[in-house]
């Protein structure tokens, strides 16, 4: 120890009466690179758990199943790949990544959304004007919709989604890298004497 440290443990054992170390329990707060305690798992079924309790989902999947369809999506998986996972079908699988307020881009890439949201006509005028089947319009307001449910939750449950499976990765590596520049500049300039 160098003379600026020794007077500065000095210093600290003066106040804390003679206490050796003195340590206070932290937790972690918003923005904080550590883990959440609970599992990846756990965190998803709190969110879908969640989001059923609120919303009337229109889904015969299970939690389980719907745990499958975020991390499908989240894995960039088309609604068909992920229904041969869950037992369902692509449209099935649609609905259920809606209810989940999970919108793909590609979901309504030929239209505009707000237009449609806007329009009190029925399906078939619009499918007429926008030349596209009555289907098409029927998916483009059942997105519409999504979008409006999870812009009324301030993106609250996409945001869950996008913390637990986009960013879990960048997350760690993060963390690691964090802890790795700590101990280099800790270690920095120490000399080790190890007898072996």
């Amino acid at each position: 120890m160098n003379e600026k440290t020794e007077e500065l443990r000095d210093i600290f054992t003066d106040v804390t009466d003679g206490e050796a170390t003195v340590t206070e329990s932290q937790e972690n707060t918003r923005g904080s690179l550590e883990k959440d305690e609970r599992t990846e798992e756990d965190r998803l079924e709190t969110v879908v758990s969640q989001m059923r309790d609120r919303y009337e989902f229109e889904t015969t999947l299970s939690d389980e199943e719907l745990i499958h369809v975020a991390r499908g999506f989240y894995d960039g998986d088309r609604d068909d790949v992920i229904a041969d996972r869950v037992g369902g079908g692509p449209t099935e699988v649609f609905e259920a990544r809606l209810s989940l307020h999970l919108v793909d881009e590609d979901d309504a890439d030929e239209v505009d959304l707000a237009a449609i949201r806007e329009r009190d006509e029925d399906t078939a005028t619009l499918a007429e004007e926008y030349d596209v089947s009555n289907e098409q319009i029927e998916r483009y307001r059942r997105v519409a919709s999504a979008k409006d449910e999870s812009r009324a939750a301030n993106d609250r449950y996409r945001d869950e989604f996008d913390s637990i499976l986009a960013d879990a990765e960048l997350s760690e590596r993060m963390t690691t890298d964090v802890r790795e520049d700590g101990l280099e500049d800790a270690t920095e300039g120490m000399e080790t004497n190890v007898d072996l």
